[in-house]
């Protein structure tokens, strides 16, 4: 993480009026380089100067580092040396919030389009979910080729007694970000629970069964991805 002053100085408004253009440059000094260099920032008060005006910092980090730096502002702002604006009062008690829980991830099993270097994976990354593992359902499951796209997306069905095992990746997705990524998921495709290969239950695309009356079983080849190369 950086930290800088949000604005190297504080301007008095007559001294901005005798000369806007200069000093609103300099206000921008440790602001500017922000989205040029895609970063994320968040600016915390810090107290006042030696001159009674106000004083803030900005901590910075890469894209998509916007939650540990909220983590990190919001306990320097409560730190027990700090006041309320200019009047003095001690800030009100921090909220009992456990921000590290919301940044804690939701196992999720994919097989389809967001599958790692697949068209909708980037729905994954733009919320930093981060790849766990590579692994099998347990076999009680049938791979079907939806109709419709782009992109074509497959549809995960359990089955009572003629399953095989198909091919998943496990994604950890921040419980943050978790409901807005669900959010995105059209049906007849919905998240339940799936059963892996080591018997563990984790949350994972499944399809409504409507939806594979008269779509192509691809089950014999395990997974999309080996789907997809038989295609070309």
């Amino acid at each position: 993480m950086l930290v800088t002053p949000t604005a190297g100085t504080i301007y008095r408004i007559p001294e901005i009026e005798a000369d806007p253009v200069r000093l609103n440059t300099h206000l921008g000094f440790y602001t500017n380089f922000m989205n040029l260099l895609d970063l994320a920032g968040v600016a915390v008060p810090a107290g006042f100067t030696g001159a009674g005006l106000p004083f803030g910092v900005t901590l910075v980090g890469p894209a998509w580092s916007d939650y540990e730096l909220l983590i990190l502002a919001a306990r320097l702002q409560h730190h027990p040396s700090a006041r309320l604006g200019a009047q003095g009062l001690p800030l009100p008690m921090e909220p009992d919030f456990d921000w590290n829980a919301l940044r804690q991830g939701i196992p999720v099993a994919v097989c389809g389009a967001h599958l790692a270097g697949l068209p909708l994976n980037h729905q994954l990354r733009d919320r930093g979910a981060i790849l766990l593992q590579r692994t099998h359902t347990a076999p009680q499951y049938r791979l079907y080729a939806l109709p419709g796209g782009p992109p074509q997306r497959p549809g995960l069905m359990r089955t009572a007694n003629d399953g095989a095992p198909i091919e998943v990746e496990i994604w950890s997705v921040p419980q943050i970000s978790f409901s807005s990524f669900v959010a995105q998921i059209p049906a007849p495709l919905a998240i339940g629970q799936l059963t892996l290969a080591d018997n563990r239950q984790v949350c994972g695309f499944l399809c409504e069964a409507h939806a594979v009356r008269g779509a192509d079983d691809i089950t014999a080849y395990g997974g999309w991805r080996a789907y997809l190369a038989s295609r070309g």
